[in-house]
């Protein structure tokens, strides 16, 4: 009786090693692949689909690109989307890729699935959360995980194997890209103090080579959502790769930082974020804009708990749904205007405007009577009386 996997397949080292793992290793004998498109370019999702056939996959492009933009990307932007600095990106693909290769799997059927995530990654918590929450009665291969291969071994199987791949001994980055955002790992990154080099990055230009005069430009948004770059409205899609565009010119986007992992492991990561960068910004403008004191402050919390699920790959929590409800709440008023100028790395918001500002320009001026500014000396006179009672209290009992 025939033996079926479905395996999560995104035509990188890990997985294509995967492919004859599962025959000679695992005993299936049906392999059937699925590939999500979350942003890739076309050249490498038909390179990926093409590995798979000629290695005798049964195989499923899923072409996602606008669902990720719509429903994971401008999740993210309206929740401030951020984990110690790094604009959430690889970590909302995942629960995509997870929920279309449960897709496929009901089609299929199948004993198991199967990913190339390792053992010390975080990317093995947030597909197989997935993967349970939908399909909880198929089983979960990782060989990568349970084989504890180095990235070394895994070149030199593939190349045993005459499998293509385009990583070496030399250049041996880890990188996932998506329309968000790129990560890059791996090699001599791993060493905290090793410089990036130039050839790892693709959608920013360095400091020496960004544009030489400054770049301003303004978002327009609805509900929490950006609609518009410089009035021109733009699909999400379109919108996202415009503002990569504009923010990579100026040198905008890279982060080299040490990240703290699911596990508990401290990390050197590189990422590539440009419209991230110039989109995140320019939407915390506009709710500084329109939302209350207490609303800001609550929602600092509350983007910090949405964050935290997003990195760990819990998209179906429903802590996560209630914290959405909050934040969608809160985005009814979001909509206006904020200017940005960017230049040779810096990005500085510049100005803001909306139909819901709590802002009074002539109750805040200086040079405003509108507001008789003596009634605010009964106020200031009892403002902290508790602590100046304390302290009374305390140089009384000494």
């Amino acid at each position: 009786m025939s033996k079926k996997v479905i395996i999560v397949y995104s035509g990188g080292l890990d997985t294509s090693v995967c492919i004859p793992m599962m025959r000679e290793d695992y005993g299936f004998d049906e392999i059937v692949t699925v590939t999500v498109n979350v942003g890739l370019p076309a050249e490498e999702i038909k390179q990926a689909e093409d590995k798979a056939i000629a290695m005798g996959c049964k195989h499923y492009t899923k072409d996602c690109v606008d669902e990720f933009a719509k429903d994971y990307i401008f999740k993210a932007i309206k929740a401030n989307g951020d984990y110690q600095g790094y604009p959430l990106s690889t970590s909302i693909a995942r629960p995509l890729v997870s929920q279309k290769a449960a897709e496929v799997a009901e089609i299929e059927g199948g004993e198991a699935f199967c990913h190339g995530c390792t053992g010390k990654g975080n990317d093995q918590f947030r597909i197989e959360f997935g993967l349970r929450a939908l399909k909880p009665d198929m089983k979960i291969i990782a060989p990568m995980r349970e084989h504890t291969w180095t990235r070394s071994a895994e070149i030199e199987y593939a190349k045993e194997r005459n499998i293509p791949i385009t990583v070496s001994a030399e250049k041996i980055w880890s990188i996932d890209e998506n329309l968000w955002g790129r990560s890059i790992e791996g090699g001599k990154l791993e060493d905290p103090y090793y410089a990036p080099p130039e050839e790892i990055f693709k959608w920013t230009k360095s400091i020496a080579d960004a544009k030489s005069d400054p770049t301003e430009v303004v978002i327009t948004f609805e509900k929490g959502e950006p609609v518009a770059i410089d009035g021109v409205k733009l699909d999400p899609v379109a919108l996202v790769k415009k503002a990569h565009e504009i923010a990579g010119d100026n040198g905008v986007g890279r982060i080299d930082m040490m990240e703290d992992r699911i596990l508990g492991l401290k990390v050197r990561e590189n990422y590539e974020c440009p419209a991230a960068r110039l989109l995140i910004p320019a939407h915390k403008a506009l709710e500084e804009l329109v939302l209350t004191k207490e609303e800001r402050e609550f929602k600092n919390v509350v983007d910090m708990k949405w964050a935290r699920l997003a990195y760990d790959g819990l998209w179906w929590d429903p802590f996560k749904e209630d914290l959405e409800s909050f934040i969608d709440n809160t985005q009814q008023r979001v909509t206006g205007d904020v200017r940005v100028r960017l230049f040779k790395g810096s990005l500085q918001v510049i100005g803001r405007r909306s139909p819901f500002a709590l802002y009074n320009e002539d109750l805040a001026s200086f040079d405003s009577k509108t507001w008789d500014q003596n009634e605010a000396t009964g106020i200031v006179k009892n403002h902290g009386m508790q602590s100046i009672m304390y302290r009374k209290v305390m140089q009384s009992n000494k």
